[in-house]
This record gives C-alpha cells, structure tokens and sequence, in this order.
C-alpha cells in the first residue's frame, strides 16, 4: 500500500513539474498585425495619408494592440491610455527612448533623449532648472520683444506661417539656451542648424553631396562654435555666477560635463523646441481663423490684458490671466496632435498584454489615437477649447510625453505660444490664403503649404497702441 502510495506521489509530482516547466517554457506570440514590405514595411501607408485612418483601420482589425513595420524598424503599437501608462511610466524602465541611428549621429551620442539611469536624471534636472517658472520669469520680457518684432515683419505681407514661426521658435530657443549673448551667435548658429536639419530625414549615406554628408559637416561646425561660445562664457563667468539660461545651467555647480556633452545637448534642444512648437502655433492661428467666436473671446480676453497693462511691458504675471488662450493651446495640441506617437525600445524580451515584444523592437504609444478616442473625448474632431474646463480623464492626453522623459521644456513652449498669440489678436487681424482642407505629414502633422495667411494692422484706437 506504501509503495502505491509513493509511486501516485510521485506520479502527482512528475505531472505538476511538467506542466510547470511547459507553462514557464511557453512562448509566447507576437501581436497581431502584418510587417508589410521587406525594409520599408507599411512606412509608406502610414506616411502618406491621414494617420487617424492608418491607426484607426489597424484597431478595428486587430484591437489595441498590434505590430507594424515603419521607417526599417519592426514596431509594436499600442492605443490604449492604460498601456501607454506601462511604457512611458510604470515600467519605463523596460522600454528606453530611441530614435533612428541617423538622428543619433546628427544630434549627439551624449543627448538627452538617448539615456536612462543616472546620467539622464542628472541631464533633466539641468534642464529643468533652466525652463521651470522661475527661471523663465526672467525671460518673459525678452521673449515678448522677438515676438513683437516678429509679427511687425509679417505686416502686410503673404507669409507661409509654419516657415515664419520656425523662425520664431529657434530665436526663442537661442535665448532660453545662450541668454542675451544670442544675438551674438544668432546668424552662424541658424546657418549651421539651418543645414543640419535638412538632413535629418535623410538616408545615412556620407558620400559628399549628399544631404547627410552637408549635414554632418554643418554639425561638426555647430559643434565648433558652440565650443567656442563655452569657451567665452567661463573666462567671463565669475565665481559661482551662472545665469538662468541653459549654457549657465550646464555649466555651474561643478556638474562635470564635458564640452562635447554640452553641445549635444544644446543642438538637441534646439531640435525639440522648434519645429514641434512652430507646429503647434501654425494649427493656433488656423483653429482660431475657421472659430470665430473662440476668436473673438481669446481677444477679449488678451485685450483686457492690453489694457491693464497701463504702458507696461508683458510680464509674468500677465501670461497666468489667460486661461481661455491656455484651453486653446490645450485643444489645439488635442486635435492636431504634433507628435503622432513617441519611440520605445524594449531593452529585453517583455511580455506585454499576453504578447512578446522582442528585445529591440520598437514600441509606440499612440498619441494621436488616443487624443482622438470618442471614449477619451466626445466628438473628437471638434475643436472645442470648453471641454478642457475640466482636466481630462488620466492618461487621455499627453501631447508632451509622460514620465521621466516627458518634454522638459513644455512650459518655455506654452510660455512662448501665450506671448504671440497676445501680440496676435490684440493688433493684427489675419486670413488665410488658397486651399485649407489638405493636411501634410511630414514627419509633423501640418496644414496644406504651411499655412499661407496675410496679416494686417488692426484700426485699433491709441489708446491701445503700445
């Protein structure tokens, strides 16, 4: 009786070790979707029509979760708020930020966006310490003036907005990184950027000729004045005298950065603070043309602030009495949502939702799905700055990233955004020019030819004239 009783043990034994063995040994499967062409995959369905109907198509067929193939990478998609959360939050540490090499090598090894662990944390405190409140405070006055000045030079002409407000944008950039010394380096440094950008979609081939290659010779010489510019300002620096710009920043309290790690991460900031802020101006002043009455209220409300100002120029206090031009702001980054989705790379094998997401696949959070999720936000393609009266349900909306690499510098960005749309709508009234119906991605999400528009001097009484 004893031996049948050792050998069912051993029987029930042997049973549960297998299957815990073939449970723990079970592979798991990739997401659904297809990887489409070999290299190029499904790049050109995605890239060349409405992404909300490429995303859209994808999770109906597959669900909210599903794998893709885009610009040479095999790509897992996710359009959920909750899973956005595990990728960008919870488990952040699993899924590291990425861009294509290309990028890598326009913008620096030591940037920002390309670490984790400590030296990210410590670069992001730098940051922070240059674009938080009270360091911008200091600013306000002289972002105003190159917003004044910027909209004097449109003044009766066609303009194409988004190429008038990348001008914008990278001045404001110099200043926030260089101070006032910007005016200085402004037309070398913008000669340089101006060609380093031009490659940056382009195919990493360094053959001379080639857009990469002017590219990569452009960036060895930003990197050169850069160089000289560091240089410069510790001759001049007194002891422990470190500006609130972001070169002071980089630069004081011992932080032991070489100079090499600060140029690439000046020449990464200037590439996320421009073309995504200019991007979202361009979709303000279009969104603000085709709504009158949003318009109209976003005026009174920047004129009362026009008028309360008493001959003073506009300071920090004044850019905290506009809460309908921040819900515009706020709408507009909803709707046109710049940044379609953010890059994640899985630093292991990760289970995800049942699936496998293979070490070094890349993972995306859908921005742009989820800001245009009718669970999200009641009839999405409205432009309705009301309904950001209340604070949106978590994880609906995220034009800025989430977590430890959420954008830095969100704030110089709507900081910026309040102070020309003040200059805007209190002296200028605008139209648009040509067809407005066309939307370009390329990589941003834009309006048909950059938004032509023809601005002109409002008959405004003197007494608001400042």
């Amino acid at each position: 009786m004893e031996f049948i009783m050792v050998m069912l043990f051993t029987l029930a034994t042997i049973f549960f070790l297998k299957k815990w063995f073939c449970f723990g040994s079970k592979k798991l499967g990739l997401p659904p979707g297809t990887l489409g062409w070999p290299y190029i995959g499904e790049t050109f369905q995605l890239y060349s029509q409405d992404p909300n109907v490429f995303f859209a198509s994808k999770v109906k067929k597959y669900g909210s979760i599903f794998k893709t193939h885009i610009l040479g990478c095999p790509c897992v998609m996710i359009s959920s708020p909750e899973a956005a959360k595990v990728v960008l939050v919870t488990k952040a540490h699993l899924f590291k930020p990425t861009f294509p090499a290309s990028k890598e090598r326009m913008l620096g090894k030591q940037a920002i966006f390309f670490h984790q662990g400590d030296y990210h944390f410590k670069l992001r405190k730098l940051v922070l310490r240059a674009f938080m409140p009270d360091a911008l405070k200091n600013a306000v006055q002289d972002i105003d003036s190159i917003a004044k000045h910027t909209v004097q030079s449109w003044e009766g002409r066609l303009i194409n907005t988004f190429q008038e407000m990348k001008t914008y944008t990278f001045n404001v950039a110099l200043l926030s990184i260089l101070g006032k010394d910007e005016v200085i380096y402004r037309e070398d440094l913008k000669r340089c950027y101006y060609t380093l950008e031009k490659g940056y979609n382009s195919m990493p081939v360094n053959i001379p000729g080639t857009l990469f290659h002017k590219a990569m010779k452009a960036r060895k010489e930003l990197a050169q004045i850069l160089g000289e510019i560091l240089s410069i300002r510790r001759s001049t620096m007194k002891n422990n005298d470190s500006p609130n710009d972001l070169v002071g920043s980089f630069m004081g309290d011992n932080e032991g950065l070489t100079d090499e790690q600060i140029a690439d991460n000046i020449i990464g900031v200037i590439f996320a603070a421009r073309d995504t802020t200019a991007s979202v101006l361009t979709w303000v002043l279009k969104y603000l043309a085709e709504n009158p009455s949003v318009l109209e209220a976003v005026t009174e409300e920047q004129e009362a602030i026009l008028k309360g100002k008493e001959g003073q120029v506009l300071c920090w206090e004044h850019t905290k009495k506009m809460p309908l031009t921040s819900r515009v702001i706020q709408e507009t980054l909803r709707v046109a949502s710049i940044l379609s989705f953010t890059f994640r790379e899985a630093v292991e094998d990760v289970e995800f939702e049942g699936y496998l997401i293979p070490k070094g696949w890349k993972v995306l959070p859908l921005f742009r799905n989820i800001h245009h999720s009718p669970e999200n936000f009641p009839d999405p393609e409205k432009f309705d700055p009301s309904r950001f009266e209340e604070a949106p349900k978590p994880n609906t909306f995220m034009p800025f990233g989430s977590g430890i690499h959420a954008c830095p510098g969100n704030e110089l960005a709507k900081l910026e955004i309040l102070i020309l749309v003040h200059h805007l709508t209190t002296k200028y009234r605008w139209s648009m020019v040509g067809p407005q119906n066309g939307i370009q991605y390329g990589p941003f999400a834009l309006p048909q030819n950059g938004l032509p528009i023809r601005l002109s001097l409002k008959e405004t009484p003197s007494t608001l004239i400042q």
